[in-house]
């Protein structure tokens, strides 16, 4: 039992500073702690021959969930990274009730390193993942920023592709935008369907 409460801390541990990194600019100090944490769980439970081959798969999970975070934001790469990292957590583990405890661990661990976003600098993969502007009074909103409600309607063109959020131009402006549900390419026109608050809902034309 305490082997098994050992692997709930190790591993939360391990994803709290991990998932903190890609969350936070620390300059990779969450990063090499979150890796030692990580590699502790697995050199306490497997051989040696094992240990490599499931701190591959840890670390390819690790990197789709970057993938997706930074580059193709549709969640597809984040839920196969998070589902494999659970597995390779659990399957390390002597026995089930271990297991269990560590892939808590890491649940725990991945909500938890959210509390970072309240302490440090924000990473720039953080804004792609939602939309950039921000509504709030300071910057000049009420219930809906009077420029952004005149775009209804408007045609313009992507900027990045939406999957399904992106960049767009309209005009000589850019601003954040959100597909209706579909994929859209670089460099397609498209129309303001709806604003919403600072919240751009585009289609394609």
């Amino acid at each position: 039992m305490d082997a098994a409460w050992l692997a709930l801390v190790i591993t939360g541990l391990g994803t709290l500073f991990l998932f903190g990194e890609l969350l936070v600019n620390m300059r990779g100090i969450f990063g090499v702690v979150g890796i030692g944490f990580i590699t502790f769980y697995f050199l306490t439970h497997l051989d040696p021959s094992m240990f490599v081959i499931m701190m591959i798969v840890y670390v390819i999970s690790l990197a789709l969930i970057i993938l997706d975070a930074k580059f193709i934001n549709d969640g597809t790469l984040t839920t196969v990274g998070s589902i494999s990292m659970l597995l390779v957590v659990g399957m390390s583990a002597p026995d089930w009730v271990t297991g269990a405890y560590g892939v808590c661990g890491v649940l725990i661990g991945a909500i938890s390193s959210l509390l970072f976003l309240r302490v440090f600098p924000k990473r720039d993969l953080w804004t792609k993942i939602t939309l950039v502007d921000k509504l709030s009074s300071e910057a000049g909103y009420n219930s809906m920023n009077e420029s952004y409600a005149t775009l209804s309607g408007q045609t313009g063109i992507t900027l990045t592709q939406l999957r399904p959020v992106g960049t767009i131009k309209i005009g000589e402006q850019e601003y954040s935008a959100v597909s209706n549900g579909h994929w859209i390419e670089k460099d397609e026109e498209i129309v303001v369907e709806q604003v919403d608050g600072t919240r751009i809902l585009v289609k394609k034309t």
